[in-house]
């Protein structure tokens, strides 16, 4: 008997090892100190994420200069990341070895993932409202923004299931960016809101007339985003709240074949395929292009970040539009941006100070100052209705950083916000983000009209590439 108890406490054992090498430590659930200890120093790790933008992470070093001014004592160290999923693939991995960040940028489907582990990610409902530190509480040291301050729609975001566990630090969304003046010459007006039909009948138009032999009419950065849309704007299936993946359907295969004879017409290209839309747009080889709003620094003949030879540049007027509708009396259009998590670890004191941190990203001078820098907007109406913030807004044009094609993808995103969604968030959603993009490359791959079949064995391919039966075994 003595024996059968040994053996099944070594069983035991061995499985609670097995599962923290997989899941990482098992850790109590995070509970807000009564009060918080500024007498210890505090070493936390903040991983940001930039777009290749310099002046972005100044930005983040900046505002750790300013927090260090109210709290010396919490040492932030800055590691800077230019790609979300390489954030996503070094959590993973360090989640089984207890080393993930205190405070990173993320986005809602990342986050999704890191809840499978125990108590790894920590819920901001109680943070948010606690009256000592939560937002606007009474002993934060600087300025703390009210939650009434933060736009409620963008803080809604952060919910997975019933809980918040996000943050939301800037907004942005996608943009269809125009070569005006192409457009114009072959005798159309562009509309406030541009049509599928619109964009297929101008591309076809463009490839009648005298082109460049490298012209891409139409070229799309992201195509999980493309089909998201898509099955948004056409009440096609995608997911549902319960983890129920529906993508699979009658109309998703309409859409597909319909974009493949674009494809094979040579009207339509993604970025995978071909590069990024900006250099092909800036040298007037493509005329319509889809990026977020948050590259609009690098899209238009005169932009700021602009990253081709000077004789390669054709001039022409860029105007911004919002992505591409069925319906235009009811625009559907993605919303995103970069948002802020929160790691539980041993100490709650050291959570406390990544939170206390973290809600200093929602100050005024840190939003404006992020803001400014692509054509992203704040989450705090404060930011928003600022002097300087509007001054920078209803001046375009004056100088790179009123730089107006940013300025314009910032007023779509600001003139839309009620027209924005996002997607149901669980453990898999990320795989179904990847999979939406993946049936439009292998669509366009195919460099053909795609029959019933084609698309019937893509629908096939990428259901078990993508593990998509198992997704509602994870929920």
């Amino acid at each position: 008997m003595k024996k059968r108890i040994l053996l099944i406490i070594v069983i035991t054992l061995i499985c609670f090892v097995f599962l923290g090498c997989h899941r990482g430590k098992l850790r109590a659930e995070f509970k807000i100190p009564e009060n918080f200890d500024d007498t210890k120093e505090y070493n936390i790790t903040f991983w940001s994420k930039n777009d290749n933008n310099k002046i972005q992470k100044k930005i983040y070093t900046d505002a750790i200069k300013r927090f260090n001014e109210y709290y010396p004592n919490i040492h932030v160290e800055l590691v800077a990341y230019t790609d979300y999923g390489a954030i996503h693939r070094d959590v993973m991995k360090n989640i089984s070895t207890d080393t993930t960040p205190n405070v990173c940028i993320t986005y809602p489907d990342f986050v999704a993932t890191y809840l499978d582990g125990q108590n790894v990610i920590v819920s901001l409902d109680e943070l948010m409202d606690d009256p000592k530190y939560g937002l606007g509480g009474s002993e934060i040291k600087y300025d703390s923004v009210k939650k009434e301050e933060v736009v409620s729609k963008f803080l809604e975001e952060g919910k997975i299931g019933s809980k918040h566990y996000i943050l939301p630090f800037v907004r942005s969304s996608e943009a269809l960016y125009i070569n005006k003046t192409y457009v114009e010459k072959l005798g159309y007006t562009i509309p406030d809101i541009v049509t599928w039909d619109f964009v297929w009948e101008v591309c076809y138009k463009i490839m009648e007339e005298d082109h460049p032999s490298t012209m891409i009419p139409f070229i799309y950065k992201s195509t999980d985003n493309m089909m998201i849309q898509v099955t948004k704007q056409k009440g096609y299936g995608y997911t549902t709240e319960n983890a129920d993946v529906e993508i699979f359907n009658d109309g998703v295969k309409s859409f597909l074949k319909e974009l493949s004879k674009y494809a094979s017409d040579k009207l339509f290209d993604t970025f995978s395929q071909v590069g990024y839309p900006g250099n092909f747009f800036n040298c007037g080889e493509c005329v319509f292009a889809i990026d977020s709003t948050a590259g609009a620094t690098w899209i238009g003949t005169k932009a700021p970040l602009i990253d081709i030879p000077e004789d390669q540049l054709v001039e022409f007027e860029t105007v911004v539009r919002p992505v591409p509708q069925y319906d235009i009396n009811n625009p559907q259009m993605i919303s995103q941006g970069p948002s802020v998590c929160i790691f539980n670890k041993t100490d709650p004191d050291e959570v406390l100070a990544s939170w206390i941190f973290a809600q200093f990203l929602l100050n005024t001078e840190t939003q404006m100052a992020y803001a400014r820098t692509e054509g992203y907007v704040p989450v705090t109406t404060l930011a928003r209705n600022n002097a300087s913030y509007q001054e920078y807004l209803n001046n375009p044009g004056i100088d790179d950083e009123h730089y107006e094609v940013k300025i314009a993808a910032t007023k779509l995103v600001l003139d839309n916000i009620d027209n924005t969604f996002i997607t149901p968030v669980f453990n898999g959603s990320s795989s179904v983000r990847s999979l939406a993009g993946a049936l439009i490359e292998q669509t366009v791959f195919l460099n053909k009209a795609a029959t019933d079949e084609d698309i019937e064995g893509i629908f096939t391919r990428m259901r078990s590439l993508y593990k998509i039966d198992n997704i509602k075994k994870k929920k």
